[in-house]
């Protein structure tokens, strides 16, 4: 039996367990907001030390998570060398957006459903992204398997699970980084089984605070409507909209870059003029702009337009800056091996294209690390209701990813010589 007929062996006798690894993830509330993520991740390398792994934990201090938005974080690291060869670092986040409305399964149940092409399972963070962390859990222990059967396999598998990523991935992966605990070759970080993933967008995400002065709504005129100016500078930001889609990236899967106001709020009372109002915009970046001069032509572009309201003051935050995934070299390395391992168990060709989200694995790739995206889950965000309610994961896509990733983990390594 040869290596690959060995692997899918090993997946298909251990599903079940597999299956229940996973469950045991999701029926353990990760939300973030409002980030306090330490108790799923002990609860994590409970489960893994279960499995005969050896994991390390590595909290992150309390400060620097409420820095960072969060209440707590620990991440965890498995390592296991099978011998000579490269590093290759298997990373999936924990921590997942809340459930919000709408759910008509339970978010933390784990359910189990028949769907049109097999069983489906259901909850928050099924598909984003616990599934990789059972997706890579299994697929090195099916490595583990096949080397004690005989197999002569190289190189460093780690495991990193991560507990920052839907709050900007400042304490996940570059924490590990910033701190000397890793230095992969390689990465393969989580996505969806249909494509490989070697480069996304960047995102900017600015606070805008509008102050004028409160007055009486019967004598508007003494004061100074920071309403009125914010409505001003909201109507700027979305008359720079169109150029945008001018803008067109030449990463396949790629397209413009976006501007969205997602949150706001202000004012006092309905007979007060508001003194203060405070939106929040993202400004997705495309791989071939500079950060830098996204972020100063939007502070120019907001502060032309409040500069067209007497009184009015405007201050401007950075709250987040996450850059794009750009691809590094020996990133084809990585996306030759799980092409072919895909072609071989899913029987069709696995594209390699960008995305316009933006992950924490690009803290890699500033280090130069060649890293892409792939794991368990569906052709688009989309069809697995990611970041929505009913959120699910069909589980032949589990199993499939489970296989893929381990045969190309096991052709990156290299065979021990």
């Amino acid at each position: 039996m040869g290596l690959s007929d060995q692997i899918s062996t090993f997946v298909d006798r251990s599903f079940a367990r597999e299956t229940a690894f996973l469950a045991e993830l999701v029926k353990v509330a990760s939300d973030n907001p409002p980030g306090d993520c330490a108790p799923h991740a002990a609860r994590a390398k409970t489960l893994l030390e279960g499995l005969g792994l050896k994991v390390e934990a590595h909290p992150v201090p309390q400060d620097l998570a409420q820095a960072c938005g969060m209440v707590s974080a620990t991440n965890l690291i498995v390592r296991h060398r099978f011998g000579e060869g490269p590093t290759l670092a298997l990373n999936a986040h924990g921590d997942v957006v809340p459930p919000g409305l709408g759910w008509t399964h339970d978010p933390y149940g784990a359910e189990i459903a028949d769907g049109p092409h097999g069983p489906v399972m259901f909850g928050r963070g099924v598909a984003v992204s616990k599934s990789d962390c059972a997706t890579y859990t299994f697929a090195l222990l099916a490595l583990e398997d096949v080397a004690r059967a005989g197999a002569k396999l190289g190189g460093t598998i780690e495991l990193h699970f991560t507990y920052d990523e839907e709050a900007g991935g400042e304490i996940g992966p570059k924490f590990l980084l910033d701190r000397g605990l890793t230095r992969p070759d390689f990465v393969i970080a989580a996505g969806f089984s249909y494509a490989i993933v070697n480069a996304h967008n960047g995102c900017l995400h600015l606070e805008v605070t509008v102050t004028g002065k409160q007055a009486h709504a019967a004598m508007p005129q003494t004061g100074v409507d920071a309403l009125a100016a914010a409505t001003g500078i909201l109507q700027a930001l979305y008359a720079s909209r169109p150029a945008l889609g001018a803008l067109h990236s030449r990463v396949a899967g790629i397209t413009s870059p976006t501007l969205n106001v997602g949150l706001i709020s202000g004012g006092i009372n309905t007979n007060v003029v508001p003194d203060r109002v405070t939106f929040r915009l993202d400004r997705r970046m495309i791989p071939e702009e500079n950060p830098a001069e996204v972020e100063t032509g939007l502070r120019r572009l907001i502060a032309d337009a409040a500069a067209t309201y007497p009184g009015i003051r405007v201050e401007i935050k950075q709250i987040l800056l996450a850059t794009s995934l750009v691809p590094q070299p020996g990133w084809e390395t990585l996306s030759a091996a799980i092409g072919r391992a895909a072609h071989s168990v899913l029987e069709l060709a696995v594209p390699t294209n960008g995305v316009p989200l933006y992950t924490d694995a690009r803290h890699y790739a500033a280090r130069g690390i060649p890293c892409v995206l792939y794991g368990a889950g569906p052709r688009t965000l989309l069809e697995a209701n990611a970041h929505n309610a009913d959120e699910n994961l069909r589980l032949s896509d589990l199993r499939a990813a489970t296989k893929i990733v381990a045969r190309a983990a096991a052709e990156i390594c290299g065979p021990t010589v």
